[in-house]
């Protein structure tokens, strides 16, 4: 069980302990990049889970071909028939890729399958078929070498699959939840990027998933300036002055308990994070660097919007030492862990 740090109250669940029910479908998880780690991931978490109970039930998508060597793994034909696969062994929902993989060599023929496989998850979450999806990661410019990859990453294409909804990507490990408002795109365009609607529903987006997805009847959320100092008081950068104070002083007008904007370099030491319960981030590396630095392996990266429910670990492709045997899948189980129990939350 792992906790986030509140003040004043009992400790909340962050990623709960699983709960195996016949109530709920199993994962869907994608293969992600074969020539990554994810493939490998999902092998030993599979033969990790011998007394059928360590992880949730989840189904594999990808080749089995990109499996590592002498994987014990079993073919299905739908989500259901995970439950008569034996303990150990690794379900898999085949989906035909173009070339064999080559660890730590991404090959763009393989980008069509990729991209297969994710919409493959989304299809069968949408159906009721599986309970939520978990993407491995992906690597972007081989997906648009190869197949003309439109998006910036999972999260804007899971979005385009869901019908174009609102959605925002937050980062969780333990002891720190993070979402930033602009993801992924040139520092240089931030702050035209940034306007009073884009801050205003990132945060009500967030709000309404801490209460929905993580069980927090009045979340608390901290949101960051985007200039040094939070701008001191228009002396280093006018946007917490011209919009950023204004929107948040509109949302507390409506009962959401907002602090902010706080000058970024003094958000992430223990004492300020537990006064809080998430924390809204400007741009990319200002949310990123500090739930990295705080955990690298244990962190999650869960979409929120969506209607269905969407994590991944929080780590890339790691092709230096993609094949080798020695990868963490402590962010996987998390990314797993977050999604099942964020399931039974909105049951």
């Amino acid at each position: 069980m792992a906790w986030c740090i509140c003040s004043g109250c009992a400790p909340t669940p962050i990623f709960a302990t699983l709960k195996m029910t016949a109530r709920f479908a199993p994962l869907a998880v994608t293969c992600g990049d074969p020539s990554g780690i994810g493939p490998e991931l999902a092998a030993r978490i599979a033969a990790e889970n011998t007394d059928g109970g360590a992880t949730a039930p989840f189904v594999w998508i990808g080749d089995p071909r990109h499996l590592p060597a002498g994987t014990p793994w079993q073919g299905v034909s739908n989500p259901a028939e995970v439950g008569s696969v034996p303990a150990g062994t690794l379900a898999v929902m085949e989906i035909p890729f173009a070339a064999p993989a080559l660890p730590g060599q991404p090959d763009p023929s393989n980008a069509a399958g990729t991209i297969a496989a994710i919409e493959t998850a989304v299809r069968l979450v949408q159906s009721g078929e599986a309970s939520a999806v978990v993407t491995a990661p992906i690597n972007k410019k081989a997906l648009k070498d190869g197949a003309g990859f439109a998006f910036p990453g999972h999260t804007e294409f899971l979005a385009h699959l869901a019908g174009g909804c609102d959605v925002v990507m937050m980062l969780a490990c333990e002891a720190l939840r993070v979402v930033p408002v602009t993801i992924h795109i040139p520092l240089s365009e931030v702050a035209n990027t940034l306007t009073p609607a884009l801050l205003r529903r990132t945060i009500e987006i967030t709000h309404a998933a801490l209460i929905r997805d993580f069980g927090l009847s009045s979340p608390r959320i901290a949101v960051a300036g985007l200039n040094p100092h939070a701008g001191e008081g228009g002396a280093m950068g006018q946007e917490e002055r011209d919009f950023i104070t204004p929107t948040l002083i509109e949302l507390r007008d409506r009962q959401m308990d907002i602090s902010g904007p706080l000058p970024a370099d003094t958000m992430f030491h223990p004492a300020a994070r537990a006064k809080y319960d998430a924390a809204i981030c400007m741009y990319h590396d200002q949310a990123l660097i500090p739930i990295k630095t705080i955990d690298f392996a244990g962190g999650v990266n869960v979409t929120l919007g969506l209607p269905f429910v969407r994590s991944s670990p929080d780590h890339g492709t790691a092709y230096d030492i993609a094949g080798r045997g020695i990868a963490d899948p402590t962010s996987m189980r998390a990314a797993m862990a977050m999604a099942w129990d964020m399931v039974q939350r909105r049951a």
